[in-house]
């Protein structure tokens, strides 16, 4: 799918949608009544380049506990401090890859993603005006790279796979990129907007 403008994709946040899961492809799983999430947003960073629009992600730390070496979008959960789950988005990208704050719009939300670790993740779309230096938070982020806009924003691009978890065969998005392998959560939210913007 060609995308033409910043536009375009401002105005695919604009439409309607549901909220998405960890759960969607794993319809058999009973979630606890009353648990507690706790929200979080990341951060889709869009960069112009003279092949098109680009999507930054992160992979992240081998040694991390949590999802050692897995692709992610930059972000996390939110603190006392963020005065929203979008004010969150933007200061772990600053912290994890050196993204400025003055040079990022903030184009729209999809909504929230509820994930097995227990958070409600608001993905946060923005357009990086102008470059910068990408400086990876050691510890945390190993490699920051782009993947063309146009490659995740085809359906046709996402396979379903699936593997053995807490003694259960559970089925997830995949879209692949060259040597990045992107699953789970970032690839369901992915798939979200992707349907936006064909839909």
């Amino acid at each position: 799918m060609v995308i033409e403008s910043i536009d375009q994709i401002r105005a695919a946040l604009g439409r309607e949608g549901r909220e998405t899961s960890d759960f969607d492809l794993n319809p058999d799983v009973q979630l606890p009544e009353g648990r507690k999430l706790r929200p979080a947003g990341v951060l889709a960073p869009i960069v112009a380049r003279d092949s098109g629009f680009h999507l930054l992600l992160t992979k992240r730390s081998s040694a991390l506990k949590h999802h050692p070496g897995q692709i992610a979008f930059p972000g996390g959960k939110q603190d006392e401090g963020d005065a929203d789950v979008i004010a969150a988005a933007l200061r772990e990208a600053h912290e994890e890859i050196g993204l400025p704050y003055d040079i990022v719009d903030v184009l729209g939300t999809l909504p929230a993603h509820e994930t097995v670790t227990g958070f409600t993740v608001t993905p946060v779309f923005a357009f990086v005006r102008d470059g910068f230096e990408v400086i990876p938070e050691p510890g945390e982020v190993d490699e920051v790279f782009s993947v063309p806009l146009s490659h995740v924003a085809d359906p046709a691009n996402y396979l379903i796979e699936s593997r053995r978890w807490r003694g259960t065969r559970r089925h997830y998005f995949t879209v692949p990129y060259g040597p990045y392998y992107i699953w789970g959560a970032t690839a369901r939210m992915l798939r979200a907007w992707s349907d936006r913007m064909t839909s």
